[in-house]
C-alpha cells in the first residue's frame, strides 16, 4: 500500500527500534546476559560488553558477548537467558513521555513501525500495553526476516507501504540500528539513553543525537518532520 507523501515534512515512516529507544530494558538485558553466561560456566561479561549486544538476534547476541562459552552450550545459554528475562520482565516499562509522543505522531498521520532484535513472541508480549493499542501500525522482528545490522527489516517495511528509503527515518540506541538504516539508505536519529555511547554513535552521522524522549519529541515537532 502506497504512501501518500507530505511534501512540508522530509520523513513519511518512521521506525523505532524497541529495547532502549521505546522500552526501559538497556539494564535488564544486560543483567540477564551476565547472569545467563556465569550459568553455563562462562566468565560474566563486562556490562559495556553485555549491552553492546543488544539490538542483533538473541543467540548471535549472546555468542558474541560469551566467546568464551562454546557452541554446543548455547542452546542452554539462550534457555538461561529466556529464564532471567522472563523472571524480571515484571520490572519493564515504556520510557516516560513514549506514549505522549507516538500519540502525536499518529495525531500527524505518521507511520509508526518498530525494526527490532526482539523475536516475535517476545515483541507481542511487550506490546500489550494498553496504552500503545492503535498506534503501531507494523513491525519486523529478527526472527522473522534478518537481524540487524542487515537491512531487510528495513526494506520490508518501506515496500509493504510504498515508502521511499528518502522518506523514511530509523530511531534507534545502537550502533546496529544506525547501520541497518545506512545500508537501506535512509537517515537516523540516535538516542543516547540506550545501550552504546556517543563516541559509537557517531561513525553513522545521524540526524541528531536525543539524550531524552523529551528531545526526540521535540525535534520532532520542531522540524515538523
Amino acid at each position: 500500500m502506497a504512501q501518500d507523501s507530505n511534501s512540508k515534512r522530509p520523513f513519511d515512516l518512521i521506525a523505532f527500534d524497541w529495547d532502549g529507544t521505546l522500552f526501559d530494558s538497556t539494564q535488564l538485558i544486560t543483567r540477564c546476559i551476565q547472569a545467563s553466561v556465569e550459568d553455563v560456566g562462562g566468565q560474566r561479561p563486562p556490562a559495556q560488553q553485555a549491552a553492546y549486544v543488544i539490538g542483533m538476534p538473541l543467540m548471535a547476541a549472546l555468542a558474541h558477548a560469551a566467546p568464551d562459552v562454546p557452541e554446543h552450550l548455547y542452546p542452554q545459554l539462550g534457555e538461561r537467558y529466556r529464564f532471567h528475562y522472563k523472571k524480571n520482565e515484571h520490572e519493564l516499562t515504556l520510557f516516560d513521555g513514549v506514549i505522549d509522543m507516538l500519540q502525536w505522531l499518529r495525531s500527524e498521520q505518521y507511520l509508526i513501525t518498530i525494526a527490532t532484535g526482539k523475536s516475535r513472541t517476545g515483541l507481542n508480549a511487550a506490546l500489550q500495553f494498553e496504552a500503545l493499542r492503535g498506534l503501531i501500525d507494523d513491525s519486523r522482528t529478527a526472527d522473522e526476516t534478518a537481524g540487524k545490522p542487515d537491512p531487510l527489516m528495513l526494506n520490508e517495511l518501506m515496500r509493504q507501504y510504498g515508502v521511499m528509503p528518502s522518506r523514511t527515518l530509523m530511531v534507534g540506541d545502537t550502533t546496529h540500528d544506525l547501520e541497518m538504516a545506512k545500508r537501506a539508505a535512509c537517515a537516523s536519529v540516535a538516542v543516547t539513553y540506550g545501550a552504546h555511547e556517543d563516541r559509537e554513535l557517531k561513525k553513522y552521522s545521524p540526524l541528531i543525537f536525543a539524550d531524552s524522549v523529551r528531545d526526540l519529541w521535540d525535534w520532532f515537532k520542531s522540524h515538523q518532520i
